[in-house]
């Protein structure tokens, strides 16, 4: 007895599957989790950058998501928030995977 297997170019309609969402970036998480603390406790920008001894276009870009932070420099500016690293990081994480679960909920 002899097996054939065909294979489709093209998927069969109705069962197209949409593109997976791309993976939320972890500098964008960790900027948006960075601008959330500083907002909380009342903190400008340029405050804040001259605490953590980083200019304040560079601490912007940060905020932003545009540039990635070094261990460093995240705990240099997690310190003049008071705040600690591994909150800045589970802030991150968990808005991150509220992300990705609200897209999956979608059906995206």
């Amino acid at each position: 007895m002899s097996t054939n297997t065909a294979l489709l170019d093209t998927p069969l309609k109705g069962r197209i599957r949409p593109e997976p969402a791309p993976e939320p970036l972890l500098r964008e998480a960790l900027g948006e989790a960075l601008r959330s603390f500083r907002n909380d406790r009342a903190i400008t920008l340029r405050e804040l950058a001259e605490k953590a001894c980083v200019s304040p276009g560079y601490l912007s870009e940060l905020e932003r998501g545009r540039k990635e932070v070094s261990s460093e420099l995240l705990a240099s500016v997690c310190h003049a928030l008071e705040v600690s690293v591994a909150d800045v990081l589970i802030e991150a994480a968990g808005s991150m995977a509220l992300q990705s679960v609200a897209e999956e909920l979608a059906g995206v």
